[in-house]
């Protein structure tokens, strides 16, 4: 759960989920080596502990970038698990479903307090269905969300102002039409959770559960004794503080946990005969949403022909990785000390062990800019939306300074980014098709593209809104994962399954880019003439799809 606590996969690691074979951890040795590939030496100076069940048998490790600073995690250590938390707080939903008492077909609204104004499309109103799939059209945070402290940016919000930022919502489109990650809705469903129950909502997740599953040390607020909170970090190794969220909107992220207990609720769900809440588990499973897959609050990820139920999350300071293979009898889970958001989550070390065929990536470390890259991207940029930026080089380092603030030095790190040394922040460089640099800032679960205001800057061709129509249509580039394509607004844009949109530039004949995202187009004509097809560049990928 970040800012705004999105826990979708990149583009291309979502792609790579059609790859086969099976990740064997095998035992705690074998687990600690594949974690220390990973993480050993990295930037981040994060610290992991990870568990792989395989069938009756279960890998445990705890690692750190620095060995030094082993001493900061242990087995009675608590994270901040983040979004994963929605994966229960669907659990407690399904229960009611399973009993009969609700209905996932019911309104969000009869579930409120008398009042509540709830929005509306054209008559279409919000069902719960739409709010555990990410498709109830409510925006990624409640419009009344006071954030005085970014470090602890849910602090100050109450219910009162939740429920009323619901009446400031203007539906733009029908609920169940289209995938946009949202907090706001989630944090809405645990209050109407909680208060259906009589309760608060952590006695309700804890009796309904925590207990029920023996997961003794997970909590939201109240720490059982014996327990240490981990301390969060930022990627710079900087303290993160706590993130601080209503107990009756915790839902959405704010369930804290030890390793062994996420052990234990991954094994209730690779096994849900075994446990008591065995209905529940088998209908937050099932799948509720085509476009994109998904069950309740689970992503549904097609790996090797079967299907891996998959979550993360992540906080201020933490990060956290979940997976359900229950064709396998396989699970995974990562919990870490240090938020990954801006650095793409913890997607490359978790995927890697659902499936030893994806790639486990390396640590980030230490570099040193090529000077080429830093005279490149040496200039004046507007964040699209937000404020201007400028960019300057010196000595072999790159500054940046934002409209009306100081001047900061930027790292490098090998995976050719740069990063703030006081902000939890990338700048993500990018090569444009005439050779000139561009760059996507990388924030609070946001990636901003920056366009570049220098003198003599190129502008892109206008197109009509009929040629641009003429590309509109959805490209299946995986089994369940599909690239939409529109026309809005006199642009194109485009939107991956289970992803944010993004805008489109012509960059030639049938071709457009996102150059800031590193995304190239390449649309393809029939013999009759109509587009028919694309090719998608991305990382030095090309992906075919044929429209349907």
């Amino acid at each position: 759960m970040q800012l705004p606590l999105a826990s979708i996969l990149p583009l291309c690691a979502a792609l790579a989920l059609a790859a086969s074979a099976n990740a064997r951890a095998g035992d705690d040795a074998a687990l600690a080596s594949i974690v220390d590939q990973r993480l050993a030496g990295d930037r981040t100076g994060a610290c992991m502990a990870v568990a792989v069940i395989d069938g009756d048998r279960v890998s445990r490790t705890f690692r750190c970038a620095d060995p030094a600073a082993a001493a900061r995690i242990g087995p009675d250590s608590a994270f901040e698990i983040g979004s994963v938390s929605k994966t229960m707080t669907s659990t407690l939903l399904a229960e009611l479903v399973a009993e009969g008492k609700v209905s996932l077909d019911d309104p969000l609204s009869a579930y409120l307090p008398e009042g509540t104004n709830v929005p509306a499309f054209e008559g279409s109103p919000i069902l719960l269905r739409h709010v555990v799939t990410h498709t109830s059209g409510l925006p990624a945070l409640p419009a009344r969300m006071a954030v005085t402290d970014p470090g602890d940016p849910y602090a100050t919000l109450t219910i009162d102002d939740l429920l009323a930022s619901l009446g400031d919502v203007t539906l733009a489109h029908a609920p169940g039409t289209r995938f946009e990650y949202s907090n706001f809705a989630s944090m809405v469903l645990s209050h109407a959770l909680a208060r259906r129950a009589g309760t608060d909502f952590e006695t309700l997740i804890d009796e309904r559960l925590f207990t029920p599953l023996g997961m003794d040390r997970a909590y939201v607020s109240r720490r059982p004794e014996g327990v240490r909170a981990a301390g969060g970090h930022t990627p710079n190794g900087l303290p993160a503080p706590a993130w601080t969220i209503p107990v009756d909107a915790a839902g959405v992220g704010g369930v804290r946990a030890t390793l062994e207990d996420m052990v234990r609720y991954v094994r209730a769900n690779l096994d849900p005969a075994a446990t008591p809440l065995h209905a529940a588990i088998e209908l937050a499973h099932a799948p509720v949403s085509r476009q994109p897959p998904m069950a309740m609050n689970w992503m549904l990820m097609p790996v090797a022909g079967r299907t891996v139920l998959v979550h993360e999350g992540g906080t201020g300071g933490f990060s956290s990785f979940v997976s359900v293979d229950e064709g396998k009898r396989r699970g995974v889970v990562i919990l870490s000390d240090t938020a990954w958001h801006s650095m793409g989550g913890l997607g490359s070390l978790g995927l890697h062990l659902v499936d030893a065929s994806l790639p486990l990536g390396g640590p980030r470390r230490m570099a040193t800019p090529p000077a080429e890259l830093l005279q490149g991207l040496a200039g004046e940029y507007q964040l699209q939306g937000l404020m201007k930026m400028s960019l300057r080089h010196r000595e072999g380092k790159l500054y940046f300074q934002a409209e009306g603030q100081g001047e900061y030095e930027l790292g490098y790190d090998s995976a050719g980014d740069f990063f703030p040394t006081v902000a939890d922040a990338l700048l993500k460089p990018r090569r444009q098709a005439d050779g000139s640099y561009a760059f996507l800032w990388v924030q609070g679960g946001g990636m901003i593209p920056a366009t570049r205001l220098d003198a003599g800057a190129a502008s892109a061709p206008a197109l009509s809104t009929a040629v641009l129509a003429d590309y509109a249509g959805e490209y299946p580039l995986a089994p369940g994962f599909a690239l939409t394509v529109r026309e809005r607004d006199g642009r194109l844009h485009a939107q991956a399954t289970g992803q944010g949109e993004f805008a489109l530039d012509p960059a030639g004949p049938d071709r457009f880019e996102a150059a800031a995202y590193g995304i190239g187009i390449e649309f393809k004509r029939g013999a009759d003439g109509s587009v028919a097809s694309l090719d998608l560049h991305q990382g030095g990928r090309v992906t075919h799809a044929e429209r349907r």
